[in-house]
C-alpha cells in the first residue's frame, strides 16, 4: 500500500507538472517551452553576460522558484544535508556535455516530453536520443561507473546555491542595468513574474517529494524494471497533452513547429549525449537542481556546468536555431561523446 500510494502521488506530481508546464506558454513563456530546465538555465546564462546571444537572455524566475520549493520541502521534511566531493570537476564537464547536447536538440528532456505533448514530431528522435544515452548509460553503471562517495560538509556550504538563487530572484526584481534582457525571440516570451514564481516553488515542492526525474525515468524502467520515475515522465506527458488539446495548441508535424530544427540526426544524436550525461551524474537538470537545493553541492558544480556549456554553446556557435545546428555543434557533439565514454569506461571498477 505504501508502495501504491507513492506511485499514485509521483502520478499527480507528474500531471500537475505537464498541466503547469503547458499552461506557462498560454501565460507568455515560449510556445511549447512552458517549462524547460536546460532552456532557462541558457537564458540565465544570457542575463548575466555569459553569452550574447540577444534573442536568449532573461532571469527565469520558474528556475528560481524550483531550487528556493525543493529547499523548503527538503529543510521542513529534515532532509537537507551538506555533502559533497564526489568527482567534483568530472561532475562540472559532465554538466557541460548536458547542456552541450540539449542546445543542439534545442530542449532538455522535460522540453522533449513538452514538445510532443504540442504535436512536435522531431521530439521523436530526441527522445529516442535519451532513451539511447540511458541504455549506454546503464552499460557503465553495469560495468561500475561511479563518480566516488560523497561525504558531509560544513551546513553552511548547503545553503549556497539556494542563496544564489535568491540573489538572482532579487536582481531580477532590482532589475540592474548589467542584466540583460532580450527584447525579441524567445528570451523576451515570458510569464508575469509572480507567476512564474509560484509555478516554480509547486514544482520544485513536488520534485523535491518524488525524486522526479526525466531520464532517471528510463534507466530505472530498462536497468531494474522499476516504473515509479516513468510513471511521473507519462503522467507529464498526459498533463501537457491534456491542457495542449483542450487550448488547440496540438499542431502535429516536423516542420513549422516553434523553436525547433528538423535535422533527425543531430536531434538524436545530440539527446544521446544529454542523456548518456544525464545518466552518469545520477539525474537529469531538473533532479540536479533539487538535489543542489537539499545541501548537495556536487549537483551546484554540475548546475555551474551546464551554465559554463550554455556559455559556451553560444559563444563558440554550437547551439542550434530552427535553420538547423549551429556551425560547429556536431562537432562538439562528437566529441563530447567521446569524452562522456571515457569517463564511463575509465571510471568504471572493471577498467
Amino acid at each position: 500500500m505504501k508502495g501504491f500510494s507513492q506511485k499514485y502521488f509521483m502520478v499527480v506530481a507528474g500531471f500537475l507538472f505537464g498541466v503547469l508546464a503547458a499552461l506557462m506558454s498560454l501565460l507568455g513563456n515560449p510556445p511549447n517551452m512552458g517549462v524547460c530546465i536546460a532552456c532557462f538555465y541558457r537564458d540565465i546564462t544570457g542575463a548575466l553576460g555569459l553569452h550574447r546571444a540577444a534573442v536568449v537572455q532573461y532571469l527565469r524566475p520558474e528556475i528560481m522558484g524550483i531550487a528556493i520549493g525543493a529547499f523548503i520541502s527538503a529543510f521542513t521534511f529534515g532532509e537537507f544535508r551538506a555533502r559533497g566531493g564526489s568527482s567534483p570537476l568530472v561532475r562540472f564537464l559532465l554538466g557541460m556535455f548536458f547542456m552541450i547536447g540539449a542546445l543542439v536538440f534545442l530542449g532538455c528532456p522535460v522540453r522533449a516530453v513538452l514538445r510532443l505533448a504540442g504535436g512536435d514530431l522531431n521530439a521523436l528522435s530526441g527522445l529516442a536520443g535519451v532513451v539511447v544515452g540511458a541504455l549506454l548509460g546503464i552499460a557503465f553503471l553495469r560495468r561500475g561507473f561511479n563518480l566516488g562517495r560523497m561525504t558531509p560538509t560544513h551546513q553552511a556550504s548547503g545553503y549556497l546555491m539556494p542563496l544564489i538563487m535568491f540573489g538572482l530572484f532579487i536582481l531580477l526584481i532590482v532589475r540592474p542595468e548589467f542584466i540583460f534582457y532580450s527584447e525579441e525571440g524567445p528570451g523576451a516570451m515570458h510569464a508575469p513574474i509572480a507567476v512564474s514564481l509560484v509555478v516554480g516553488l509547486v514544482i520544485g515542492f513536488l520534485a523535491q517529494r518524488t525524486r522526479m526525474c526525466f531520464v532517471g525515468g528510463w534507466r530505472d524502467l530498462f536497468l531494474v524494471r522499476d516504473t515509479y520515475l516513468f510513471s511521473g515522465i507519462a503522467a507529464f506527458f498526459v498533463g501537457a497533452l491534456i491542457v495542449n488539446l483542450v487550448t488547440g495548441k496540438v499542431h502535429v508535424g516536423f516542420a513549422g513547429q516553434p523553436i525547433a530544427q528538423t535535422n533527425q540526426l543531430w536531434n538524436f544524436l545530440g539527446m544521446v549525449l544529454a542523456g548518456l550525461s544525464a545518466t552518469l551524474l545520477g539525474g537529469c537538470p531538473l533532479r540536479q537542481t533539487i538535489l543542489a537545493s537539499e545541501g548537495d553541492i556536487d549537483a551546484g558544480v554540475t548546475i555551474f556546468g551546464m551554465i559554463m556549456g550554455a556559455a559556451v554553446s553560444h559563444n563558440f556557435l554550437l547551439a542550434s536555431s530552427p535553420k538547423g545546428p549551429g556551425v560547429y555543434g556536431p562537432l562538439a557533439v562528437v566529441i563530447c561523446l567521446i569524452l562522456a565514454c571515457a569517463f564511463g569506461y575509465l571510471m568504471s571498477e572493471g577498467s
